[in-house]
C-alpha cells in the first residue's frame, strides 16, 4: 500500500495504491472490480487528474518491469508495461537502439507511453510513441486478456493509445526500436529576437533535422514577444553507447510557498536568454541533457511548493499558429505569471493511430505555473479562448481545468473511447470532462 499524487500535485486527492508485482497479482485487485472503479497508475508523470482515480485508488504497476524478450538484430523489444523508457535505454543503447519517441521525462512507463500517446521533439519526424507499439497485452475486468495491434481488436489498440488508460489495464507492450551508433546528441542551438523568427527558423529547419525545439521567454513583451533558443538534434554518427548516469541531485524539502515568481522568473528568463554567447552554436551533448534536463533533478516539481502547479500545453493549427500562440504569450506576459521553462515546437502532419492523440499539424506551447487562485483560473480561461477559437486542443496528460465543452469539440472520438471504456476503469480527468 501506498500514497500517491500526480506530478503537479493539484488537484490534491492523494491515491491509495495497491502494488503488483507480477501479471498473477492483477485479478484480485480488478477483475470483478465491484462498482468503486481503480485505475492504473505508472511513474505518476501525468501533470492533472487523468493519472488520479474517481474513487481515489490506483493499482501501481511499476513492479511489472520485466524485459521478457528481445530481438538486437531488429530492435523490437517486448517489455511488461511498468518497465520505463529510462530502463529500455539502459538495456538498449548498449546494443545499438533507442526509444523511437521520447517525451521530456524518461521517468515514464510504456504503459503510461501508450496511455498518453507520447510525443517528442521529432514528432514531425517520427510522429507519437503509438507510431512505433507493435501490440500490447490487455487485461480487462471481465477475466479477458487481449491481444491488441493494427490487426488483432484493432478497435481496442487504437481506443487505447491516446485512451488514457481507461480500456483496460495494459500488461506487455512489444515496440519496435529506433538505430543510434551512438549515446551522443549533435546539437545545434541559434538565439532568436522573437516570436516571428521561431516560425522562420522553424520552415528552413525543421525539415532538416530529427529533433527541433524551441525555449521561449514567457515573459518578454512587445518587439521582443516570444524571443528564444531553437535547438535542432540529430544522433551522433561517433561516441560511446553507454547510458547515462542516474540523477543525485534532489529537491530536498516542500517549502510552504512557490519558489517560482515572478522576480525569479524575469532573473531566470533573461539570464537564460543570453547564456548563449554566440547567436549561433553548436556542440555535441549526451542524450539526457538533450532530452530530459529537468531529470537531473529528481523532485524538482516540488520547487512549485505544496499547493503544487499546472502545466498548460495546447496545440494550435497550422493556419492559425503563428497569431494564436502571440496573443497566448501576450497574456501571458500581461499576467505576470509563467514558467522558467517554456516550450515550443512545431508538430507535423504523422496521423496517430490512436483515436484520442493530443498532437495535430501545428504549433505547440507548453509552460508550467504555480498554483494561485484566482490568477491561474482567471489567465487559463483568457488563455482556453484563444485556443478554442484557434481550432487548437489541451494535452489531456497535462490538464486539470479543462471545461466539458472543449474537451468534446477538441476530442470527437471521445465518444468511441466511453464505449470501449472498461466499466471498472474511471479516472476523476474523465469524470470531468466526458460524464
Amino acid at each position: 500500500m501506498g500514497r500517491r499524487l500526480s506530478w503537479g500535485r493539484y488537484p490534491a486527492r492523494p491515491q491509495t495504491a495497491d502494488a503488483v508485482a507480477w501479471p498473477d497479482d492483477l485479478p484480485r485487485l480488478f477483475v470483478g472490480q465491484p462498482p468503486a472503479s481503480t485505475l492504473a497508475y505508472g511513474c505518476g508523470r501525468s501533470y492533472g487528474d487523468s493519472c488520479l482515480a474517481e474513487s481515489d485508488h490506483v493499482i501501481a504497476m511499476r513492479g511489472l518491469d520485466r524485459v521478457i524478450e528481445a530481438d538486437w538484430k531488429s530492435g523490437v523489444i517486448r517489455a511488461q508495461a511498468g518497465l520505463t523508457l529510462s530502463d529500455v535505454i539502459d538495456v538498449a543503447l548498449r546494443r545499438g537502439w533507442f526509444p523511437p519517441v521520447t517525451p521530456g521525462t524518461k521517468f515514464v512507463t510504456l504503459g503510461g507511453a501508450i496511455a498518453n500517446d507520447v510525443h517528442g521533439k521529432n514528432h514531425h519526424v517520427q510522429g507519437t510513441f503509438g507510431q512505433h507499439v507493435l501490440e500490447f497485452t490487455l487485461q480487462r475486468s471481465d477475466g479477458r486478456v487481449l491481444t491488441c495491434s493494427r490487426n488483432e481488436n484493432p478497435d481496442l489498440f487504437a481506443a487505447t493509445i491516446g485512451g488514457l488508460g481507461l480500456t483496460g489495464i495494459i500488461l506487455a507492450v512489444t515496440l519496435q526500436l529506433r538505430p543510434v551508433h551512438s549515446g551522443l546528441i549533435a546539437q545545434r542551438s541559434i538565439r532568436f529576437g522573437n516570436l516571428r523568427e521561431f516560425f522562420e527558423l522553424s520552415q528552413e529547419y525543421d525539415a532538416a533535422h530529427e529533433y527541433t525545439v524551441a525555449w521561449v521567454d514567457c515573459l518578454a513583451s512587445g518587439s521582443r514577444l516570444g524571443r528564444g533558443h531553437y535547438i535542432m538534434g540529430d544522433h551522433s554518427a561517433r561516441g560511446p553507447r553507454r547510458p547515462a548516469a542516474p540523477g543525485r541531485i534532489s529537491m530536498p524539502i516542500d517549502p510552504p510557498f512557490s519558489l517560482i515568481n515572478q522576480l525569479s522568473l524575469r532573473c531566470f528568463n533573461s539570464l537564460y536568454y543570453h547564456r548563449q554567447r554566440k547567436q549561433d552554436e553548436k556542440r555535441v551533448v549526451g542524450y539526457d541533457p538533450f532530452f530530459y534536463p529537468l531529470d537531473k533533478l529528481l523532485n524538482w516539481n516540488r520547487m512549485y511548493g505544496r499547493r503544487g502547479f499546472q502545466q498548460y500545453q495546447c496545440v494550435i493549427p497550422q493556419a492559425n499558429a503563428e497569431p494564436a500562440i502571440a496573443e497566448i504569450l501576450k497574456r501571458i506576459s500581461a499576467s505576470g505569471m509563467g514558467s522558467f521553462l517554456a516550450v515550443l515546437k512545431q508538430c507535423g502532419p504523422v496521423q496517430s493511430p490512436g483515436l484520442m492523440s493530443f498532437p495535430l499539424h501545428g504549433a505547440s506551447l507548453a509552460l508550467d505555473f504555480a498554483q494561485r487562485e484566482p490568477a491561474i483560473s482567471r489567465l487559463f480561461a483568457a488563455l482556453d479562448e484563444v485556443v478554442h477559437e484557434a481550432g487548437g486542443r489541451l494535452y489531456p496528460a497535462k490538464d486539470a481545468h479543462m471545461s466539458a465543452a472543449h474537451f468534446r469539440a477538441a476530442y470527437p472520438a471521445w465518444q468511441q473511447v466511453e464505449a470501449l471504456r472498461d466499466p471498472a476503469l474511471m479516472s476523476q480527468f474523465w469524470k470531468r470532462v466526458a460524464l
